[in-house]
């Protein structure tokens, strides 16, 4: 063995079964069934520091490839990190994986101008930038996407970029952050139920945040409410201080 321990002499021979965690991996792009085998791509987005990502990735997207072996002849990680700064610590014991060919380290600040990059990674880096000069940058976004997509696709780019700049702007109403953008959009079918499915999804993220983990019962009724009650409690969730507050708001 090269480089044994200096304690060698102290370590333990034992036979070890490991259980199995349950796994819930965040994104996975299958190969087309007709095509196998063929490569399976794990994708992480990581905008907060976890101390145990790498562990836990390459624990998840190994046994998932052991787990269908027959019909994937590969695998690939793609880890989108708005800067170096989220990334894990300690590295060190992953140095073999992480400075292979397979895993893909993405750090959206190093990209370059917003301007430069395709519509969607654009989506991305717009997350990552200074309140200063996001705004500018969300418009012309707008008008990009008018221009390079064709309608439900430009309606549902626009309508992500409005999320995004809600996150950013908490203080700000969604009406408030589409005035801000420049958007009057035809209120369509299609483009209001892209709208309420992503308010729907915007304003129970935002609960979250605001109030905790909220209950089956009480996720349920919110999920139900029409698009014009979503959009107030968009607003009235900013006064929320407890999940008291918003069973109150429900009740009224």
């Amino acid at each position: 063995m090269t480089n044994p321990p200096v304690n060698a002499s102290d370590y333990k021979f034992d036979s070890v079964a490991v259980k199995e965690p349950k796994f819930e991996i965040d994104g996975v792009f299958l190969p087309p069934e007709n095509q196998s085998p063929g490569v399976v791509y794990f994708c992480e987005v990581q905008f907060q520091r976890d101390e145990r990502l790498y562990e836990r990735v390459f624990a998840e997207s190994s046994l998932y490839f052991y787990r269908n072996r027959d019909r994937l002849s590969d695998w690939q990680i793609v880890i989108i990190y708005p800067s170096r700064t989220i990334e894990q610590s300690d590295i060190y014991p992953h140095r073999n994986q992480l400075n292979g060919d397979q895993v893909n380290r993405i750090y959206l600040d190093e990209l370059g101008d917003i301007r430069t990059l395709p519509l969607w990674v654009a989506l991305m880096v717009l997350t990552t930038l200074d309140d200063e000069i996001a705004p500018q940058e969300a418009r012309y976004l707008v008008e990009r996407s008018s221009i390079e997509q064709p309608e439900p696709a430009s309606r549902a780019i626009i309508e992500l970029l409005v999320t995004i700049m809600v996150y950013k702007f908490e203080q700000l109403s969604r009406k408030e952050v589409e005035s801000m953008l420049g958007i009057t959009l035809q209120e369509t079918r299609v483009y209001r139920e892209i709208k309420e499915e992503g308010e729907r999804a915007l304003v129970i993220r935002q609960l979250t945040r605001r109030v905790g983990e909220l209950p089956e019962q009480v996720r349920e009724r919110v999920e139900t409410l029409p698009l014009e009650q979503l959009e107030n409690l968009g607003e009235a969730l900013l006064d929320f201080t407890s999940l008291a507050d918003l069973q109150a708001w429900l009740e009224a």
